[in-house]
């Protein structure tokens, strides 16, 4: 009796760590737009909330639903930045700590990129001070910044207008002065012009336009290859996806010619997995450093659209020969992962 006692308990103890080191997708039943920063031992994760931002602090984003969680800053009514926030992401530049958003006034025609600045070492302290609008030199519509170092020069990627109105949305790049302002203008690096960059005209108050989409880029490097990965196509299709740009050139990130996009997405629905319109992406290390991993959102049954039913997930990617990242298919929601190394 006693021996068939220990088994039991050992079977138990070894389900528990089992379970422990495994993780199945969606991390949070809802979220879109999901972001983290590694910081001192802490995943500091954000996402798409529309009217104020919220910071998750977690030692492993497999565990998100448990962490600790604050409210940074709530939208103040009647301002140019009081609706639809999106897209929030938190850096720690030069010791001090940034939140980067777009937000509007309740037209959508009025949104811009703005900054919070928190000189606390530890964001869940000291005070968030609103920095106001972070714009380049045209100050056209813009969305979706993505803040990076190169070469010791910071940089700032977005989706953006080319002039006033709706026509289709770009992905443009721009130096820094500072974490507060651009430098000069933008550059434009990507349109859409593949067939994959243009779905969404599937109602008929939809402006055939207003369907070529790039959007939500984000820098990711290998060594000294460097990237951006943004997501294309109307946000609220299943056909929501992401592509690439590879850096092709020098030093000079502003030269448009040296952005060589993908021919096909490199991340895309998988109707066998049941995972639809995957996007609006970030990337993040391991905890030991040795492993990349995405962070992105999808929705799990068709036709669900832009709304709270996308929900965040992460899987392991990888490099091929050549050096260029290789996401695979998103998996599906009973597939059991092995949580990051530690």
């Amino acid at each position: 009796m006693k021996k068939y006692l220990i088994l039991f308990l050992f079977a138990i103890v070894s389900l528990g760590y089992a379970q422990g080191q495994t993780f199945s997708n969606p991390i949070l039943p809802s979220g879109a737009d999901p972001y983290s920063t590694y910081y001192k031992g802490y995943y500091y994760y954000t996402n798409t909330l529309q009217d104020r931002l919220v910071l998750w602090k977690t030692k492993s984003l497999t565990d998100l639903k448990n962490a600790e969680s604050k409210v940074i800053w709530k939208a103040p009514e009647g301002t140019d930045y009081s609706k639809d926030i999106w897209a929030p992401e938190f850096h720690i530049i030069n010791g001090k700590w940034y939140a980067y958003f777009a937000a509007d006034n309740g037209d959508n025609n009025t949104h811009r990129m703005y900054v919070l600045e928190n000189k606390a070492s530890d964001p869940f302290k000291g005070k968030w001070e609103f920095k106001g609008k972070i714009a380049a030199k045209t100050d056209k519509w813009a969305i979706d910044g993505n803040v990076f170092e190169y070469k010791k020069q910071l940089y700032m990627i977005w989706a953006g207008w080319e002039g006033d109105t709706n026509g289709q949305q770009n992905i443009y790049i721009a130096k820094m002065k500072n974490p507060l302002e651009i430098e000069g203008d933008r550059v434009m690096i990507s349109s859409p012009t593949h067939d994959w960059e243009t779905h969404g005209a599937l109602h008929d108050d939809i402006n055939p336009a207003q369907v070529n989409v790039n959007e939500g880029p984000q820098f990711l490097a290998n060594g000294d290859k460097i990237f951006i990965v943004f997501s294309a196509s109307g946000c609220w299709t299943d056909y929501y996806a992401l592509g690439l740009l590879t850096f092709k050139g020098g030093a000079n990130l502003l030269d448009a010619a040296a952005w060589e996009k993908s021919q096909e997405p490199i991340f895309k629905q998988s109707d066998k997995n049941k995972v639809y319109a995957p996007g609006h992406n970030s990337f993040f290390k391991s905890p030991d450093g040795k492993e990349d991993w995405i962070l992105y959102h999808a929705n799990s049954n068709p036709g669900e659209g832009c709304g709270n039913k996308r929900s965040p997930r992460m899987q392991k990617i990888s490099w091929d020969a050549n050096g260029s990242p290789v996401l695979g298919e998103p998996v599906s929601e009973a597939t059991q992962l092995a949580i990051p190394s530690k």
